[in-house]
């Protein structure tokens, strides 16, 4: 009986650390800033999982850039930024704490881009302002809800790489 029980125990144990951190249905929101050479990013965004290891969400972003002032012109930009994600979260795959999110996934994005020069203001919109772009992470939960999160990746508004922090709600 003991043996039986020890082992349920561990099975129940190792089922527990191989879940996803994100559940079918739960929500979490993400926030924090970037580093791109446009800038520092600022974004915010939630989650959702819609699946087993698969979340789905949006996010918004924001950022200021100084080009500097080159033949005595003042050059500065502001992006402003839409993403839709989905991620596949590899804990169960690699069998990894619920305490760690590992996670890889693509975005669709659309940007405006407003640029001023002497004053004068200059709208970058279109279909050249949408992209799709890759992204792989890692948060690392402190507790059953705040995270920290460390992502790179490419192709939108906070290309290069964010770290932010993550709650479950």
């Amino acid at each position: 009986m003991k043996k039986i029980t020890l082992l349920l125990a561990l099975f129940t144990i190792g089922f527990t650390y191989a879940q996803s951190p994100l559940e079918k249905g739960s929500l979490q929101a993400n926030a924090g800033f970037g580093f791109s050479g446009w800038g520092i990013p600022i974004y915010a965004g939630l989650e959702v999982g819609v699946a087993t290891n698969i979340t789905v969400g949006g996010e918004i972003s924001y950022q200021k850039y100084n080009h500097g002032s080159g033949l005595g012109s003042d050059f500065n930009s502001s992006i402003f930024g839409i993403q839709a994600n989905g991620n596949y979260h590899f804990n169960e795959v690699l069998e990894i704490s619920s305490q760690w999110d590992v996670y890889a996934g693509a975005n669709l994005n659309y940007f405006s881009w407003n640029t001023k020069l002497d004053g004068e203001t200059f709208d970058y919109g279109g279909s050249d302002n949408f992209g799709l772009g890759l992204q792989i992470g890692g948060r690392y939960f402190f507790d059953d809800n705040f995270a920290i999160n460390l992502q790179v990746g490419g192709g939108n508004v906070v290309s290069g790489g964010r770290i932010g922090i993550t709650y479950k709600l």
